[in-house]
């Protein structure tokens, strides 16, 4: 015997209301940007709604971040072993939502983001630049305000780290 469960309505870190679930449990993640109106009597653009999906705020701010001069890669370590492995998948292609986490609401957004940087820069100077690139990129695109985006530098990557992964000498000839 199964049960069913009405949806329950939460309050994110936002204030946004988000309700309903999907087949596997998931919270619904496409969020009401501006609620239209309907009939002939209005302006073509108020009719209807226009809906943003997490996964796009998602892949505007990852693709900021990666912008900046000094991010080497994002996420944290499992999740860029993880990555690291699904690249070198013939046919696969880069996850470039790796170390983004978001939070949408009906005009607002929140934005959570995992750095490595390069080993020599300023993670102040890094952090800043990312962050003013993913809030101008996810407002210029989505027309979401964005609220807060909070930068955690998980790594420092190291120059001779890609030497010694790619030149490795053979053990046995």
């Amino acid at each position: 015997m199964t049960t069913q469960t009405a949806p329950v309505a939460t309050k994110d870190r936002i204030g946004a209301d988000r309700t309903g679930t999907d087949r596997t449990g998931k919270d619904l993640a496409t969020t009401a940007v501006s609620g239209g109106s309907t009939g002939a009597d209005q302006p073509a653009a108020d009719r209807g709604r226009t809906s943003i999906a997490d996964v796009v705020v998602v892949k505007v701010a990852g693709i900021a971040a990666r912008e900046i001069p000094g991010v080497h890669d994002m996420g944290g370590g499992l999740s860029r072993s993880i990555g690291a492995v699904r690249d070198r998948v013939p046919g696969g292609r880069p996850n470039v939502g790796r170390g983004v986490k978001v939070e949408v609401g009906e005009r607002q957004t929140a934005i959570d983001l995992d750095l490595v940087v390069e080993y020599g820069v300023s993670v102040m100077d890094v952090a800043q630049d990312v962050r003013e690139n993913v809030i101008s990129a996810v407002e210029r695109i989505t027309g979401l305000e964005v609220v807060e985006v909070n930068v955690t530098v998980n790594d420092v990557h190291l120059p001779d780290e890609d030497e010694t992964a790619h030149t490795g000498e053979a053990r046995v000839e």
